[in-house]
């Protein structure tokens, strides 16, 4: 058995279920949905934060990890500076990941519960090695430091799994090909004011908006998790995701409110022959 197979099981492990269901309920009521939720999100930064973050403290441990090996006495400040510093990045780190996490569901939801459940034990291996060090418990220190590497290692891989076997927090629209050249889509007497309809171009499904006389697209998948928006609400000149609550302008695209992080793929609007045609508009 290999460690995907080890992954396709956590997948698969429904006895997680009635933990992972409440508590990502209970995490998503502890983060509110603006701004906490779309700074934690990294809507501000275009690329979901929680991956960024994670370089600090397995930096700072990876470096403790060095030097405690190879470092001898004289760095034994260093690496337990190190420590310390990892055990405190982790934090917002941790928030950051949970935020995400509150959103995902079914398979994506246990091995994230389990990714969680590791990085967790790691922090508090790491955290009791600080505290061991500083007492001068250094063998104690050291013991807990590689336990909470072996567990932040376990961790780095499901987390792995997570974006790079399951797609979460990749750009869902990121492979559409978008129309190069004016397409035609509907009639325009199929598109009544304030009431969207889907059309399927380019190899997607794209929806259509008539507010105030003017005619929006955008691609109809939430780029966040793929939420339908023709199903969403509504308001002040933007669709609001039903799933996860991501806000986008229905003119451009752009990211209002997240937890999305990027904008949706919007469509130039042109009305030929009494016939709707849409071309990509470039970001």
């Amino acid at each position: 058995m290999n460690l995907h197979d080890v992954a396709a099981r956590v997948e698969r492990a429904e006895w997680l279920d009635p933990v992972a269901r409440p508590l990502s309920k209970a995490v998503a009521r502890l983060i509110p949905s603006d701004p906490v939720k779309s700074l934690l999100s990294g809507t501000w930064l275009g690329h979901p934060l929680h991956p960024l973050l994670t370089d600090i403290p397995i930096g700072s441990w990876t470096s403790a990890w060095v030097l405690d090996l190879v470092g001898g006495k004289r760095s034994r400040p260093a690496a337990d500076q190190l420590i310390g510093l990892g055990v405190v990045t982790a934090l917002p780190t941790a928030a950051a990941g949970l935020a995400d996490w509150s959103d995902y569901v079914g398979a994506e939801r246990r091995v994230g519960l389990v990714h969680a459940g590791a990085n967790v034990a790691a922090i508090g291996c790491y955290g009791l090695s600080y505290l061991a060090r500083r007492r001068g418990a250094r063998s104690r220190g050291l013991a807990l430091s590689f336990l909470g590497a072996a567990l932040a290692t376990a961790g780095g891989y499901l987390g792995g799994h997570l974006s790079y076997a399951q797609g979460v927090n990749v750009n869902r629209n990121a492979w559409e090909e978008g129309l190069e050249e004016w397409t035609d889509v509907l009639d325009s007497s199929g598109l009544a004011e304030g009431r969207p309809v889907v059309v399927h171009a380019g190899g997607g499904d794209i929806l259509l908006v008539r507010s105030g006389g003017q005619i929006s697209a955008l691609a109809d998948r939430c780029g966040h998790a793929g939420g339908p928006l023709h199903e969403g609400s509504f308001g002040g000149d933007c669709v609001t995701c039903p799933w996860h609550q991501s806000t986008f302008r229905l003119a451009d695209g752009q990211v209002v409110h997240g937890p999305a992080t990027v904008p949706q793929p919007a469509f130039q609007v042109r009305s030929e022959g009494g016939r709707i045609q849409l071309r990509s508009l470039r970001h």
